[in-house]
């Protein structure tokens, strides 16, 4: 058992690493907010998971995936929130770069910082496909496929909670530099059109 359960951990942790919508919204709420913005960010996106992952365990998220008007509803409203992030991104941006706007005003904007993970999470379709399709080819021999799963989705979600924290901490020891306006404003505007790209990209993929 232990073997399979390490190689599940190999697994999740590829996927966990690669970048994605979670790290540009945690980019996003760091860059704007702040490392403590930036970590309850990473919190919500860890509830997520935790959503998703008692929905897979009830049969729920394999209902969402078998049903392609569902699927496709889901889709775009994930689709939409990130466009509607990387819009509001770039506007706080164009705000920011006022002299007539200061800085504290961009800031007052971005919203519960816990709830856009959730929220950014909870849309996103891919998690439901996941859960549902390879989740449980990665779960270990030995347990119920109700225990196999719910360990499996806390991995996940505890290597994503690491992961993800560890950036928004190595975002705060380089805050001096990204502090520097000129900087500050390219990583913003960058990040904003990373979020609507991501949500072109998911509005455009197949099921």
């Amino acid at each position: 058992m232990l073997t399979p359960l390490l190689a599940a951990v190999g697994v999740l942790g590829l996927l966990t690493i690669v970048p994605g919508p979670d790290m540009a919204i945690v980019t996003r709420r760091a860059v704007v907010a702040g490392p403590r913005d930036g970590l309850r960010t990473v919190g919500g996106i860890a509830t997520g998971l935790l959503v998703w992952g008692a929905l897979t365990v009830a049969g729920l998220a394999a209902v969402l995936a078998a049903s392609p008007a569902a699927y496709l509803v889901l889709k775009l409203l994930g689709a939409g929130y990130l466009v509607l992030l990387g819009a509001q991104t770039l506007w706080q941006h164009r705000r920011a770069a006022s002299p007539a706007t200061p800085d504290a005003d961009a800031r007052a904007t971005t919203g519960s910082p816990w709830r856009t993970g959730l929220i950014s999470n909870v849309l996103n379709p891919k998690i439901a496909v996941f859960y549902t399709g390879l989740l449980p080819t990665l779960a270990p021999d030995g347990l119920p496929t109700a225990w196999a799963m719910t360990l499996l989705v806390l991995l996940h979600a505890a290597l994503t909670l690491a992961w993800l924290s560890g950036y928004v901490l190595l975002l705060s020891q380089a805050g001096p530099v990204l502090h520097r306006p000129r900087v500050r404003r390219a990583l913003e505007r960058t990040t904003g059109v990373v979020l609507i790209g991501f949500g072109l990209a998911v509005a455009a993929a197949s099921g």
